[in-house]
C-alpha cells in the first residue's frame, strides 16, 4: 500500500463499498430502503472524495464507478441498446453554477440552451415500440446496462398509448425500434390509498411513492399492478439506440405529438439564471403538484453538444439534477413523552436525536396514538425514518428493525395523564385516550391558550409563560377568570411591569366584543375550527339558540355533519361548560353575531367548488364563505364531482386537472357574477376545522 494512504482509509472505503452496494439492493430490488436519500448520497459523496484523494484505491467495480442497482432475477433480463445512465447531483446554487461553468468551458464559445424538467421522484422505465408504433418491451433500468422485462405490467399504465399514431410516426426516420424512456410514479393520493389498505389488511407499508411505485411495477401478476394506478412521465427519445431529433425539446415536443404522456413543467432556458427560477418556482409549487418531486434536472438541449460533452461511465456530463433538501432522513429515538391536549387528548411524541430536514432541525414528531406506536413497533432506541410533510409538519414513517439493537423494550403506552395522574378513558370507536378530568392542569394551560389566540379573542399578550404564572398563583383557573383580573395583583407578577400589565388588561377588555364566532372557537369544542365557529355564529345568530339547538338542526346548516353536531351538541349539555358560558356572560362578552341567511343562488346551491390560485379580492376562506352562502359547498381536490374551479394567479396542478376533466374554470369576475356579486363577505377570516 502506499505510503500516503494509510489502513484505516482503506478499510473505510471497503466499508463504504459494501455499504453502498446493500443499500442499493435495499432500494432497487428490495423497494424498502433502510436509509434515506440524503444519507445514501452521504456515503456515496464520501467515497468519491476518499477514492479522489486516494486514485491507489481506484476500483472499476466500485459503485460510484457504476449505475446503481441490478436486474433482479424474478423477471427475465435483457440488455439496454444504450446503457441508462445515472445522473450526477448538485445541493446547492453554488454547486449548480460550478456545473454551468464546465458546461461552457466545455462548449467554448459555443451558444448554447438548457431545458429545465421537475424530477419525479419514481424509477425509470424503457419502453419498446416497433416501427409501425406498436409496444412490444418494457423493460426497467436495472443495473443501467441489463434490466428486467415488465410488458404485461407496463401495459397496465393509464395513458401509456400501446400503440402511437402514424403521424407521429411519419416525423421519426424509422429503421428499426423506437424507445421511449420515462419516469414511473405514484401520484400521492394514491400512495396513501395503497398504504391505507394495507394498513387494513396487516401488511407492510411502503415508506415513500417511489418504493411502492418499483414495487407495484414488479408483482408478478399484472392485475395487481393494474390495481395500483401507476402512471410515467417521459422523458426521452430513441431510434435504434440513437437519438433521432437534434434536441431535447424537440423530442419532448414528438412524445407530446404520440400522445406519450409528458411532464409540461419542462422549460427551455437560455441561462442558468432561467434554470435557476424554474427551480425556485418548483419548489414552491412543489406541495401542489400531486405526485411527489425530489429536484430538477437539468440537460443540455442540443443533442449535438450532448455527444461533445459526452459522459462518465457512470453520467452524463451535459445533464445534471438539482436536488431540493431532504424531506426524510433517519435518526435515533431518544424517548417517548405523552403530551395531554385540549380536549384531554393524550399524544405520545417521539423524542429524536435532532437532525437536519428539509431545511430546518427537527427533535420532535408526533406518534398520534397508542394504535400507531403498536403498528410501528416503535421502541425507545430504534432508528426511525422521518419525513416532512410539506415541508412543515415531521411524521415518523417507519422503524427501521434492521438497525434495531438487542433488548430493546415495547413501549407501555401509560393509562393515567401524566399531568393529573386521573385514569384515561377511550371512547369505543376512537383511537386516542382522553383525560377525563375537567381540573387537568395541562387542559386548562392548553384552554387559555386556545382562548387567547389571535383567531380566538385575540389577546395577543397572554402568552404561554404568563398563562402558567396566572395559573400557579390562582389568579385564574379558566377563561372566565380573565375578566375579573385585578390589575394590582397582575402587575406584581414576576417580570411584570405597570406598563405590560396595562396593555394586557387593556387586550382583555376588548375582547368582550370580539363577537359569537371568536367565542365559539375560543372554546375549544372539538371538530370546531375557525370556519365551523363562523358557519355556527351565522346560521344560529346566538350563543343561547345555539346551545338549545338539537343534533338533528345542527345538521340541517349546511357544512355541518353528524359528528360536528354530536361534538358541540355533548359540550352544550355538559353542566361545566354552561356554568362557564354563563359566567363569560356575566363579564359582558358578546355571545350574538349577525344571523346569516343563506340565499339559495341558482347555479351555486348543492355545487362543488375547488379554490386554487391567489385571489385578489377574496380572501379564499371569505370565497368559501360566500359560496357557502349562497348553498354551494367547496373541496380540497378536483374530481368529476366538481362542479366549478374558481381559479386565482399562479393557480397550479388543480387548474390543470380542471381543464383535463372539462371542469368549468372561473375567474374572480366570473365568480362574482355567478355568486351575484355578493355584497355578503360576512364570513371572513375563516381556517380549517381543527380537533
Amino acid at each position: 500500500m502506499s505510503g500516503i494512504t494509510s489502513e484505516t482509509t482503506a478499510d473505510r472505503v471497503r466499508r463504504l463499498r459494501d455499504d453502498i452496494r446493500y443499500h442499493n439492493d435495499r432500494y432497487y430490488l428490495d423497494d424498502d430502503p433502510v436509509i434515506a436519500d440524503v444519507e445514501y448520497d452521504a456515503l456515496v459523496r464520501e467515497l468519491l472524495d476518499l477514492e479522489a484523494a486516494h486514485p491507489e484505491l481506484a476500483d472499476p467495480d466500485s459503485p460510484t464507478q457504476r449505475v446503481s442497482g441490478r436486474a433482479a432475477d424474478t423477471f427475465t433480463k435483457f440488455p439496454h441498446a444504450r446503457p441508462m445512465l445515472s445522473l450526477d447531483n448538485t445541493y446547492s446554487i453554488d454547486e449548480l453554477r460550478a456545473w454551468d461553468a464546465r458546461v461552457r468551458k466545455g462548449l467554448g464559445d459555443q451558444p448554447f440552451r438548457y431545458v429545465a424538467e421537475l424530477k419525479i421522484d419514481g424509477l425509470s422505465l424503457s419502453i419498446a415500440y416497433d416501427n409501425r408504433g406498436r409496444l412490444v418491451r418494457g423493460v426497467t433500468r436495472g443495473d443501467g446496462v441489463t434490466g428486467e422485462i415488465v410488458t404485461a405490467n407496463v401495459e397496465t399504465i393509464p395513458g401509456l398509448p400501446k400503440r402511437l399514431p402514424p403521424v407521429a410516426l411519419a416525423a421519426l426516420p424509422l429503421q428499426g425500434e423506437i424507445e421511449v424512456r420515462g419516469e414511473v410514479y405514484l401520484s400521492t393520493a394514491e400512495f396513501r390509498r395503497i398504504n391505507a389498505e394495507n394498513v387494513e389488511e396487516g401488511e407492510r407499508t411502503f415508506a415513500n411513492p417511489r418504493n411502492a411505485a418499483a414495487g407495484s411495477l414488479r408483482q408478478k401478476d399484472p392485475a395487481v399492478t393494474a390495481s395500483r394506478r401507476l402512471a410515467l412521465f417521459a422523458y426521452e427519445l430513441f431510434v435504434e439506440g440513437a437519438k433521432p431529433l437534434p434536441a431535447q425539446s424537440e423530442a419532448l415536443d414528438w412524445l407530446k405529438s404520440a400522445k406519450v404522456p409528458v411532464n409540461d413543467a419542462s422549460k427551455l432556458c437560455d441561462s442558468i439564471e432561467n434554470v435557476i427560477e424554474v427551480i425556485e418556482g418548483a419548489g414552491a409549487r412543489r406541495d401542489e403538484l400531486g405526485y411527489e418531486i425530489d429536484g430538477v434536472v437539468v440537460k443540455v438541449d442540443s443533442v449535438a453538444q450532448q455527444e461533445a460533452l459526452g459522459s462518465t461511465s457512470k453520467a452524463p456530463r451535459w445533464a445534471v439534477a438539482y436536488k431540493f433538501p431532504a424531506r426524510q432522513v433517519t435518526t435515533r429515538l431518544n424517548d417517548i413523552t405523552i403530551q395531554v391536549g385540549l380536549t384531554g387528548a393524550l399524544t405520545p411524541v417521539a423524542e429524536l436525536e435532532p437532525v437536519l430536514l428539509a431545511g430546518s432541525t427537527v427533535s420532535r414528531a408526533s406518534l398520534h396514538n397508542q394504535d400507531e406506536i403498536a403498528r410501528l413497533d416503535a421502541r425507545v432506541g430504534d432508528w426511525l425514518l422521518i419525513e416532512k410533510s410539506g415541508d412543515v409538519i415531521p411524521r415518523v414513517v417507519k422503524v427501521v428493525l434492521e438497525r434495531r439493537e438487542d433488548g430493546l423494550v415495547p413501549f407501555a403506552f401509560p393509562t393515567a395523564c401524566p399531568s393529573c395522574g386521573t385514569e384515561s378513558i377511550r371512547i369505543e370507536g376512537e383511537v386516542v385516550r382522553r383525560c377525563p378530568n375537567p381540573d387537568c392542569p395541562a387542559k386548562r394551560l392548553k384552554s387559555l391558550l386556545r382562548f387567547k389566540e389571535r383567531k380566538a379573542m385575540n389577546i395577543e399578550k397572554l402568552g404561554e409563560s404568563l398563562v402558567g404564572k396566572l395559573l400557579e398563583t390562582g389568579l385564574v383557573r379558566d377563561a372566565a377568570d380573565l375578566y375579573a383580573l385585578d390589575l394590582a395583583k397582575v402587575t406584581e407578577l414576576e417580570r411584570m411591569g405597570d406598563k405590560s400589565a396595562a396593555n394586557l388588561m387593556e387586550q382583555i377588555e376588548a375582547s368582550r366584543s370580539g363577537g359569537l364566532a371568536r367565542l365559539l372557537y375560543a372554546l375549544g369544542i372539538r371538530h370546531v375550527g375557525t370556519r365551523i365557529a363562523q358557519v355556527l355564529a351565522g346560521a344560529f345568530g346566538s350563543a343561547e339558540a345555539l346551545a338549545a339547538a338539537t343534533e338533528e338542526e345542527l345538521t340541517a346548516v349546511n357544512e355541518i355533519g353528524p359528528i360536528v353536531a354530536a361534538s358541540v351538541a355533548a359540550w352544550f349539555r355538559d353542566e361545566g361548560n354552561r356554568h362557564l358560558l354563563d359566567r363569560l356572560r356575566d363579564a359582558g362578552v358578546s355571545m350574538e353575531a349577525p344571523k346569516v341567511v343563506v340565499e339559495a343562488a341558482e347555479g351555486v346551491a348543492g355545487k362543488t367548488f375547488v379554490l386554487t390560485g391567489k385571489l385578489e379580492g377574496f380572501t379564499r376562506d371569505e370565497a368559501a364563505a360566500l359560496i357557502a352562502l349562497r348553498g354551494g359547498k367547496t373541496a380540497s381536490s378536483v374530481s368529476k364531482k366538481t362542479d366549478y374551479v374558481l381559479a386565482g394567479s399562479d393557480a397550479g396542478s388543480k387548474l390543470d386537472k380542471a381543464v383535463s376533466l372539462g371542469v368549468t374554470v372561473l375567474d374572480e369576475t366570473a365568480f362574482r357574477e355567478l355568486m351575484g356579486e355578493g355584497e355578503d363577505r360576512k364570513l371572513a377570516n375563516l381556517a380549517d376545522d381543527s380537533d
